[in-house]
């Protein structure tokens, strides 16, 4: 159940990358967790902010968190936003952190070589894969991994992935190469239906602390 203490927030955090790049944008706004996350394996944290804790978990699970009420604010990328669906969450914030972009990859003329059949696509967004080649009229037999993607088209696996990308270089020392972009991806703060009407105030100062000048200059 959401805390219904106007005072009181919960937000998520997602493990990882966003993790580390959240980090330094609570610290510009003024908000320090009593533990080093990347030191503790507590999943829960008291901050300098008597109103807020935070919770550390698997980035696919912030949604279902805010969504739930589990959490009322959460910070997860795009590419989990989209998977997720998004219409029980409110979207008020892009924080321009974690910037990378979702695409499509293969071998060299990997889609042109499978045209005459259904496309092979390895890839954890199986939703958000399917919509994309949906959109192009392209049947398409989809292999759910949550690893090792690349690998996939090497060994003949797949034909191609749908994964991001941030430098490509991981791409190109497999001999892949990106293909189409489905969405560009950055960490975005959503906030929980129940939790914006009854704790706006609280929500709202939360927001324009990330909105501020440390995170329009991260989004710049």
């Amino acid at each position: 159940m959401t805390d219904t203490r106007p005072d009181r927030l919960t937000l998520a955090l997602s493990k990882g990358r966003i993790l580390d790049a959240t980090l330094p944008l609570l610290a510009a706004a003024g908000i320090t967790p009593e533990v080093d996350p990347d030191s503790s394996r507590k999943l829960v944290f008291e901050t300098n902010h008597p109103g807020l804790r935070l919770l550390v978990i698997r980035a696919s699970d912030v949604p279902t968190f805010v969504a739930y009420g589990a959490a009322d604010i959460g910070i997860a990328g795009k590419d989990v936003l989209i998977e997720h669906g998004g219409a029980d969450l409110y979207e008020p914030l892009d924080l321009g952190i974690a910037k990378c972009r979702l695409m499509t990859a293969g071998l060299p003329g990997a889609m042109e070589a499978a045209s005459h059949r259904p496309l092979r696509v390895a890839t954890k967004y199986v939703e958000t894969t399917r919509a994309h080649f949906a959109r192009l009229g392209r049947q398409v037999e989809i292999i759910k991994l949550y690893g090792s993607m690349e690998l996939a088209p090497i060994v003949g696996l797949a034909d191609v992935i749908v994964d991001l990308v941030d430098s490509g270089n991981t791409l190109r020392a497999n001999g892949l190469e990106p293909f189409d972009l489905i969405e560009q991806i950055s960490a975005r703060l959503v906030v929980n239906k129940a939790a914006q009407k009854m704790k706006h105030a609280a929500i709202d100062e939360l927001i324009d602390l990330f909105g501020g000048p440390a995170a329009q200059q991260r989004a710049s």
